[in-house]
């Protein structure tokens, strides 16, 4: 089968799975996909060739699928097509190194598709209307490398109600237009939806308490998504912490605030449970693994590898920084990062903005 064919074929498969939200046989696809990226992917494949696996010595299972390294992201266009057709280019941020990596996608299908379908499970099954959405992320206009806007604002077409507001321009949040923006809303009755990083949401804080603004009480039926970040260049922020604040701030209830979870490298996203577990989509399975790149026992803490169906035309086995326990039903407790590693994440744009002396 030609490139393009076997690839079409492949994307209407996963299309279909997010669709149907499961995945008859995750295996087989994933293994399938794997060997799609071994004709097609020369890095990806050079590389699991170098660990003994190739189209000839294929996996048993998805498990056992080699990871390449997100910092491989940095070093090589990862992909199973020329880069120059690429129809999203993500780029990886928080280097300390002054190198970003670069995830590129053949089409945006499979990335908007997973997007949407995984916000809307996660954050919008209780949402009687649709939202105004309130977003303390890089605007894409300004930054189109950010996949984080970019996420937000295909969210925000789809559904908000038309009235967004974006208040993170260069290095600054633009804080009292988004206090009249909250106020309007109020007034509207229109509930809103408010996405930040935590280093973000902290620098709102602080804004909002030099403005002597204790409390901006948002409609009914709002909510906040949090997009991770708590670990800074200066100290650690606590989640616990910063979610008391913004319960009492926002006058909301702190099981409307959600945290998500994802990379530049993948193209679908965790959400957290009421328990703070973090929750895959069907398409999306993490491992958590040892030194070895095994599996590890339950309540074992390791690094943390994810096995993403949407990166078809990339590489569908992505390992982490990211240390993490298995719950055993398919969940993540997040511990941290691996010591001596690089400062990464979608974080890093609002770390830049504040002293981060308060929380």
């Amino acid at each position: 089968m030609a490139y393009r064919s076997e690839a079409d074929a492949l994307d209407a498969e996963i299309l279909d799975c997010i669709e149907r939200r499961r995945v008859p046989d995750f295996d087989d696809l994933a293994l399938r996909i794997f060997a799609h990226q071994l004709r097609y992917n020369q890095q990806y494949s050079a590389y699991c060739a170098a660990l003994g696996v190739t189209l000839d010595q294929m996996p048993a299972n998805w498990e056992a699928i080699p990871a390449v390294p997100a910092a491989a992201f940095k070093e090589a266009a990862l992909c199973t097509f020329d880069p120059s057709r690429a129809e999203l280019a993500f780029e990886t941020s928080g280097s300390t190194t002054g190198l970003s990596g670069k995830h590129y996608m053949e089409n945006s299908a499979l990335y908007d598709a997973a997007l949407l379908a995984g916000f809307r499970d996660a954050m919008l099954s209780d949402a009687p209307m649709r939202l105004r959405y309130l977003l303390l992320v890089p605007n894409p206009v300004e930054r189109p490398q950010s996949s984080l806007g970019y996420m937000m604002r295909r969210v925000s077409d789809a559904c908000g109600d038309g009235n967004d507001g974006w208040y993170l321009q260069a290095e600054t949040l633009d804080v009292d237009r988004f206090v009249r923006d909250v106020q309007a809303a109020s007034l509207d009755g229109a509930p809103v939806c408010i996405a930040g990083t935590a280093f973000a949401f902290v620098q709102l804080l602080d804004a909002l308490g030099d403005r002597a603004i204790g409390s901006l009480p948002l409609p009914q039926f709002s909510r906040i998504m949090e997009t991770g970040g708590f670990k800074g260049r200066t100290r650690i922020v606590k989640r616990d912490d910063l979610y008391d604040e913004l319960a009492k701030t926002f006058a909301l209830p702190q099981e409307r605030i959600i945290a998500e979870y994802g990379m530049t490298e993948l193209t679908s996203q965790y959400y957290d449970d009421e328990l703070r577990v973090k929750r895959p989509p069907a398409w999306l399975r993490p491992r958590v693994v040892g030194p070895d790149g095994k599996t590890l026992p339950l309540g074992v803490v390791g690094a943390l590898v994810h096995v993403d169906l949407g990166n078809r035309s990339s590489c569908i086995a992505v390992q982490t920084e990211d240390l993490a326990v298995a719950t055993g039903d398919g969940g993540i407790i997040l511990i941290g990062r691996e010591r001596g590693t690089e400062l990464r994440g979608c974080s890093l744009d609002a770390e830049q903005l504040c002293t981060l002396e308060r929380i």
